[in-house]
């Protein structure tokens, strides 16, 4: 069926208002009409944004309600609700109620709209499988999918198959081993770490069945089909606030039911030859990495062990040595300083599918092809960097999120195949507050003579000759008391699981205390090598950090990362601009 032939015009009526509704190409308007048959304020939709119509007068919201007559539809669609902000665009259902001089009329409107949607939205998804984490954040997942989004995706003719996780990792191990024939995409219900398992599921499942290699580092990776949709319902959400600009239910939800569809770089970890996992956000060694090994010890304060841990970890003022070694991407394309914003329909990211897969054949689909088994990616002259750091980063987004509405890298790309290497060397503890509170202003965090940032495409972190030696003589009684630690942690929460319960922890629960406890027999292990933070009063200076990847600590501190273009797609369109119509 040809765009233009769906067309379709009469006068309608809202309230007792006559309106002239027209129907055609790409748009569904209707135009007020006063006494004089003098026209006066324009509404127009984008087809493709319409979500459903239906027969007589329909409520959805906030509970459902049915009125079946013989003259009325109701349409139902995208609304904008902008607050003020230039980039910061919420989406809600929007409804209008329409009376048709006849029956008959009405009928033609249902069909011909009804036909247009299937016309302009052919990418929209009909079968989708969700995982709710129901620990996550405020443990409002169940609450937030049965009240906010399966009454959308009932609206729009979705049917969805769900999985209420009752241990980590459950939703990535779902994922490599179900048959998920039939599916257009998975949805989790949660934060950053539910997000992050069907990362490591979908990514992991396109490799098997291409018989890729994941841990080869050299290799390029399939890109993946089944497209990843988020609803927001954890601690942060740093990946939904990047893509969409705002954590709403409502907004993801109508984002995934319309199909948008963005592609998303994602960053493989390795040590040596295994593969370690995939991340989005952020590897972060030194401060991040300290942090989050610190907050370990505090589960049972909650989200607030993050603050009380990056005050401990900031007044201990600890600075690591490391061999920083990177590849340059080129400078010529974007940069980090160019104070420039990834939005929807960004001119950078849209260029550089071209460049990322050169023998890529227009005619057909990407995510659908066997690329090439190698990549000329890693070719270029890598440059070395050592030094002592405070913090070292690598993030493929700008990592923004409600507390840093900038991110960590305010100019980086969702989809242009690189990521910005952030070194933040050894300085005074005032400077490195500075740092840290430029995050959220409008200041320049990278306009500090202690700060260097670099777009990259691949980087290796390794330490110094003779740190790891040193540091194992340097913590031998470091390791005696973090064991102790540990062992009478897990032998609390063994005689009281109320605290594990409270703990809100994303993806953990009673159910899985064993995987907890083995976990922490594991971290145990390693305490020799890691160390644990001792807030203030921490005499002796460590040499070695540990690896926070998108929340995780990583069992290696000798890495290599490197950058996949486009390798994913979510249910999103990037950042609106809403200073353009």
């Amino acid at each position: 069926m040809e765009i233009d032939s769906v067309r379709v015009e009469s006068s309608l009526w809202i309230g007792d208002k006559r309106y002239r509704a027209f129907l055609s190409g790409w748009y569904f308007c209707w135009t007020e009409i006063d006494e004089r048959n003098r026209e006066k304020k324009t509404i127009s939709v984008p087809v493709s944004e319409v979500i459903g119509v239906k027969e007589g007068r329909v409520e959805i919201q906030p509970q459902k309600r049915v009125e079946d007559t013989d003259l009325d539809f109701t349409l139902f669609y995208v609304k904008r609700n902008n607050k003020g902000n230039s980039v910061r665009a919420q989406w809600s259902l929007g409804r209008t109620q329409f009376c048709c001089p006849s029956r008959g009329v009405r009928d033609q409107w249902i069909t011909q709209l009804q036909t247009a949607i299937k016309t302009h939205g052919p990418s929209r998804p009909h079968r989708l499988l969700v995982f709710i984490n129901p620990f996550g954040g405020k443990k409002r997942g169940k609450q937030i999918f049965h009240s906010l989004v399966a009454p959308l995706f009932e609206l729009a003719g979705i049917s969805s198959h769900v999985v209420v996780t009752e241990r980590a990792n459950q939703a990535r191990d779902y994922i490599l081993k179900k048959d998920l024939t039939g599916f257009d995409g998975v949805i989790c219900v949660g934060g950053d770490g539910m997000f992050s398992e069907l990362l490591q599921g979908v990514i992991g499942r396109t490799q098997q069945e291409a018989g890729v290699s994941e841990h080869d580092p050299t290799v390029m990776l399939q890109p993946c089909d089944l497209h990843i949709g988020i609803i927001p319902a954890g601690s942060t959400d740093c990946v939904c606030f990047t893509t969409m600009g705002i954590n709403d239910p409502v907004t993801s939800t109508l984002h995934i039911i319309i199909g948008d569809s963005q592609p998303l770089d994602v960053c493989s970890v390795h040590y040596q030859s295994t593969l370690v996992r995939y991340f989005v956000s952020m590897v972060g060694y030194g401060f991040y990495g300290d942090v989050l090994a610190e907050s370990e010890r505090h589960r049972w304060m909650g989200p607030l062990r993050y603050d009380y841990s990056g005050c401990m970890v900031y007044l201990c003022n600890r600075n690591y040595p490391g061999l920083v070694q990177y590849l340059p991407a080129d400078s010529h394309i974007s940069s980090p300083r160019d104070n420039t914003r990834c939005l929807s329909g960004c001119r950078v990211c849209s260029e550089s599918k071209e460049r990322l897969f050169p023998h890529f054949d227009s005619s057909s689909s990407l995510y659908s092809t066997h690329v090439s088994q190698y990549s000329s990616e890693l070719e270029g002259e890598w440059v070395t960097v050592e030094g002592r750091f405070k913090c070292i980063s690598l993030t493929c987004m700008s990592s923004s999120c409600p507390r840093s509405p900038k991110g960590l890298s305010p100019s980086a790309h969702l989809a242009d195949g690189t990521a910005d290497l952030i070194l933040v060397r050894e300085t005074n503890p005032l400077g490195f507050l500075t740092y840290l509170h430029r995050h959220t202003n409008t200041q320049d965090q990278f306009d500090l003579p202690f700060v260097e940032v670099h777009r990259v495409k691949a980087v290796r972190f390794s330490l110094p000759p003779g740190e790891e030696e040193e540091e194992e003589e340097e913590e031998e009684e470091e390791y005696e008391a973090a064991a102790r630690d540990i062992q009478a942690s897990t032998e609390s929460m063994l005689e009281d699981p109320e605290k594990l319960c409270c703990s809100n922890i994303a993806g953990h629960s009673q159910q899985h205390l064993a995987e907890r406890m083995e976990r922490e027999n594991v971290s145990m292990s390693r305490v020799k090598r890691q160390g644990f933070v001792c807030g203030p009063y921490c005499t002796k200076p460590r040499s070695v950090s540990v690896w926070n990847c998108d929340g995780e600590i990583l069992p290696h501190t000798e890495i290599s990362c490197r950058v996949h273009g486009q390798l994913v797609r979510l249910f999103a369109r990037g950042i609106e601009d809403s200073t353009k119509p």
